[in-house]
């Protein structure tokens, strides 16, 4: 088993930020907890990477466009290695050349002003994917952390239906719970997928930053997809190992998930992972683990891969 080429779609690293700030490190030999020359047994391998800035620093949006050129500069120098994605399509050829499938997603639509014109401009520049909010709540809705209580404005709802028409997937990992029962609500109408690129399930560990029952059954509904975050503070209180993470895992299947559960790291986002792990290259373990325990191999390749492409392939088609 221990050579066995494992698929990887990871719907969320935080990776841009440190390559900016360090911008001596390259995607295939960063010094943190996702390094493209570490996940050699990744085949075929797709990765969202998250433009992130705390929006409340000095020239945050600044900063979110050096980001997003640190991405594309690093495409381009390792373009042998890399291939710039923007649709399912483009991914399947990336991994087809051995090539690892990059994608970009925004953490926080505060740091593009709330801005339709803007999210017209970052989606021609390659942006698939954006968290309405981070922690902070902004224009378009509160965060899981701030003004909890408030959901989509109407700007808001109007940059939703916006994004959805460019074919950018709205993530609503930070979102508050009624900002979510906004988002549920204009994707049910519209039948277009949404996402929660990087949460957990809050039956299992009550955190704010987790999903409740009902909250996974309307990605369900929608087709969209959860992915599971390594992060040790949204999994448990306690030493958080593989199997908490598989605690979490077995949650959401329970609830009918095979099709909608992914892969959601928040690598250089977090600082405590569980046991054992390092990086993104720490995947395999829960792989290896799920085989051990016998999972069938084909649901264990859903939620590595073909879950979040799939949904990926349905809302990012041009």
């Amino acid at each position: 088993m221990a050579s066995k080429q494992i698929p990887l779609f990871d719907g969320h690293c935080d990776t841009l930020s440190r390559l900016t700030l360090h911008p001596e490190e390259k995607l295939f030999e960063a010094h943190g907890q996702w390094n493209l020359g570490l996940s050699v047994r990744y085949k075929p391998q797709a990765q969202f990477f998250a433009v992130f800035w705390d929006s409340k620093a000095p020239m945050a949006q600044y900063f979110a466009k050096r980001q997003r050129k640190t991405f594309l500069r690093n495409c381009n120098i390792a373009r042998d290695k890399v291939a710039l994605c923007r649709t399912a399509e483009e991914a399947k050829a990336a991994g087809e050349q051995r090539k690892l499938a990059a994608f970009l997603s925004l953490e926080g639509a505060e740091l593009i002003g709330c801005s339709e014109r803007e999210l017209e401009k970052w989606h021609k520049k390659g942006l698939r994917m954006l968290n309405l909010t981070w922690n902070h709540a902004n224009a378009i809705s509160g965060s899981c952390a701030e003004e909890g209580d408030r959901g989509l404005s109407e700007q808001g709802r109007a940059f939703v239906r916006k994004a959805q028409e460019l074919g950018v997937l709205i993530d609503v990992s930070h979102l508050s719970d009624p900002g979510f029962r906004d988002v549920a609500e204009l994707s049910s109408e519209a039948k277009i997928p949404f996402i929660a690129s990087h949460s957990n399930s809050r039956a299992v560990f009550d955190h704010p930053r987790n999903l409740t029952d009902e909250q996974f059954h309307a990605i369900i509904k929608c087709h969209g997809t959860v992915g599971l975050n390594a992060y040790a503070r949204f999994l448990g209180d306690g030493e958080a190992t593989t199997e908490t993470l598989i605690a979490h895992l077995e949650h959401f299947l329970s609830l009918g998930g095979e099709r909608n559960v992914a892969l959601g790291g928040d690598w250089d986002g977090c600082g405590e992972l569980p046991v054992g792990y390092t990086g993104v290259w720490s995947w395999a373990n829960l792989y290896e683990t799920l085989l051990r325990l016998n999972y069938k191999e084909n649901l264990v390749k859903d939620l590595f891969y073909n879950n979040l492409m799939r949904t990926v392939g349905r809302v990012c088609t041009m």
